[in-house]
């Protein structure tokens, strides 16, 4: 089974990355007879976009013929992407890479069923002079 992960690098013992659309890539996991055969460590490539982050990201997982995902969450574009390519998505916090392949193997993981974060989640406050810098910008004067 080939499994990606939300991930910073190609470390199993490092966090799994909140994020899906816009973590800095993906871990791409071979699994046979319950043991990691080989890793390979994907840039996402739609890190800094505009827009259509979480699309962009779920077509670099389609076109590496991955069968599951795992990550912190998933917006509703990457959601009904992976969905729509027959992916299985599913959600873990805390957990280590090594962690979360441990626990899909044993059956202890939950499929997710919907999007569990608004559009537009892993894009953060703004740090500009705009609604989320009002009251520095006020300072400026």
């Amino acid at each position: 089974m080939k499994i990606a992960l939300s991930a910073n690098s190609n470390d199993l013992n490092q966090l799994i990355n909140p994020v899906f659309g816009r973590c800095l890539g993906f871990l791409i996991i071979e699994v046979e007879e319950n043991k990691v055969k080989s890793s390979l460590f994907v840039e996402n490539e739609a890190i800094n976009a505009v827009g259509g982050a979480g699309i962009a990201a779920a077509q670099t997982i389609i076109n590496k013929g991955v069968q599951a995902v795992i990550s912190g969450n998933f917006g509703p574009n990457a959601f009904l992407v992976l969905n729509q390519a027959g992916i299985k998505l599913y959600q873990v916090a805390g957990e280590t890479v090594q962690e979360a392949i441990d626990k899909l193997v044993a059956g202890e993981l939950s499929e997710v069923s919907k999007s569990n974060v608004p559009d537009k989640f892993g894009m953060g406050a703004g740090r500009g002079f705009g609604k989320a810098g009002k009251g520095f910008g006020n300072r400026l004067k």
